[in-house]
Formats: C-alpha cells, sequence, structure tokens
C-alpha cells in the first residue's frame, strides 16, 4: 500500500511509508491523490483532503466528525443506541436553562466542557457553587446523569471491531477514570454486552479507530464517549500491537473498494514518485 501519514509517532511502527508536516500538505497534491491511505491528518485539513483531494483518509471521516466534540457525540449515540445514553441534558449557556437542569437533575452529577479530552474539563456537580462555576466556564451547558461506579472500560475500535480493552478504576484523588488524571489501568474479562454495544454503535456510523469508553451499572452498559486519538499509556501491555489490526484493515478496504486491485504485501512500493518525498517532508 502506498501510505502517508501526518503524525511520525502514531505511524513510527508502520511498513515503509512517507510522513509529512501538516502544514506543508499543500506542497504534495500529486502524491497525497496518489497514495492509497492518508493516515491521520489533522482536523483542519480534512476538507480540502477530503472534498479538494478526494484523498482516502484513516481515521475516517465519521470518527472525526462525530468524535469532535461531546455534544455531537452523545447527540449522535441518543440516535443508534438511545438505551445505553445516561440521561443527559444539553442546552445553550442561559439563566433559564441553568436553572431548568438543576431543577432537573438530582444532584451529584456531572458537568462536562464540550470540546476537553483526557478527563479535563469534566466536573462532579455537588452543590449550587459547583453549578455556577461551570457555567462560568462554558459557553454549552452539557450535564449528566451520574452513574454509581468505580471503573469504566476503555474498549479499543480498530475496522469498526473491537480488538482489545481494559478496565480504569477510579483516581483516588476524584471521580475520574482517565489514566491522564490518576485513574488506574487493569485487565480483566470484558463483557459480551459491551462488546456488541461498541460493535453495533462503530459499525452503524462508520467509527474506525477509536477508544471507546463504556459504563456498567447491574451489567447494562452506557456509552460515555470515544477518543479518536486515545492515548497508548499501558495500550501495548493490556492489548498488545494495533499497528497489524490497523495495516489488515486499510488492505481489506482497498479490495473492497477495488475487487481487481491485485493483493500486496505490509509495506509501499520502493521507488516512483512516493521514494523521492523525504520521510518529513
Amino acid at each position: 500500500m502506498e501510505l502517508i501519514s501526518f503524525d511520525a509517532l502514531r505511524t513510527l511502527n508502520f511498513p515503509r511509508h512517507v510522513v509529512l508536516k501538516p502544514e506543508y500538505y499543500l506542497r504534495h497534491p500529486v502524491e497525497l491523490r496518489a497514495a492509497d491511505w492518508i493516515l491521520y491528518p489533522e482536523y483542519w485539513q480534512l476538507n480540502a483532503l477530503v472534498f479538494g483531494l478526494h484523498a482516502r483518509i484513516f481515521p475516517s471521516l465519521a470518527t472525526y466528525l462525530i468524535g469532535h466534540d461531546k455534544v455531537a457525540m452523545t447527540r449522535v449515540f441518543e440516535t443508534v443506541a438511545p438505551a445505553h445514553v445516561p440521561l443527559t441534558l444539553i442546552h445553550g449557556n442561559t439563566q433559564i436553562y441553568a436553572d431548568e437542569i438543576w431543577a432537573k437533575l438530582p444532584t451529584p452529577f456531572v458537568a462536562k466542557i464540550p470540546k476537553a479530552s483526557m478527563g479535563e474539563g469534566v466536573f462532579l456537580i455537588e452543590t449550587r457553587s459547583d453549578w455556577r462555576r461551570y457555567c462560568e466556564r462554558t459557553d454549552v451547558l452539557y450535564a449528566q446523569e451520574y452513574l454509581p461506579i468505580d471503573r469504566d472500560l476503555r474498549l479499543i475500535v480498530i475496522g469498526e471491531k473491537v480488538v482489545g480493552g481494559y478496565w480504569r478504576l477510579q483516581s483516588a484523588n476524584g471521580f475520574h477514570n482517565n489514566i491522564a488524571r490518576g485513574g488506574v489501568a487493569v485487565p480483566g474479562p470484558i463483557p459480551p454486552a459491551a462488546t456488541a454495544l461498541v460493535e453495533g454503535v462503530a459499525g452503524t456510523l462508520g467509527i474506525d479507530h477509536a477508544g471507546f469508553d463504556v459504563a456498567l451499572v447491574d451489567g447494562h452498559p452506557y456509552l460515555l464517549e470515544f477518543n479518536r486519538l486515545f492515548g497508548n499509556q499501558g495500550l501495548n501491555e493490556l492489548v498488545g500491537d494495533i499497528t497489524p489490526g490497523i495495516l489488515n484493515y486499510l488492505e481489506t478496504k482497498l479490495q473492497d473498494s477495488d475487487p481487481r486491485r491485485p493483493k500486496r504485501g505490509g509495506g509501499t512500493r520502493r521507488g516512483g514518485r512516493r521514494g523521492r518525498l523525504s520521510r518529513a517532508a
């Protein structure tokens, strides 16, 4: 396969490929059009690559668009799997809506900044003062029922399939399960109901590269969110190297899009136009 990557670290273990700096992409329109796959572009590149150059990107466009903020993600989850989404209220930040949410949700509840990640911008609301401080920090009010859990699941999706997962235990200094906020990743059996839910949602939406966070309450799985660029902390030890799975998925998608295409090995061809590009052009 002819691969061009915009993220050298995430494709470090990939077979021979070209690495470009995102800010220099306009210097290589011919190569980008000819590539089989453009890997890990920046969000701001999507329109130019997908609609301008008609390039094939990984992760998928759906993964980028749905995963860009929690508001869009939650509304999609509510559409395709409403029984598996915690009660969530989303409104513009006005005093009327702030009062309405406070009246509807019992405390404690969770409030989030829509575009935050790694556990940042997630608050446990226990008092009216907590709620006021949150409201001062966001343009969009995102409030969600509190689930009685002390851990959640991180399920890794590659090619719309769960390839592995692990549990994240709650941090000692708060209610966050994120590893970046003090949570602890541990191995453990993955409930089939969680796998089935995530694969069903990923397949329906076309999400092909994500770390899904799932809470289980009395055996019932709830979708919390997914991260397109999930962290690698502990991933190899708990899940294994996901590179072969990505490469197999990309090759399979190429075969599906063009059945006449000859099968190749995992690497790109040597020589030719791609060979004249430097790895960090």
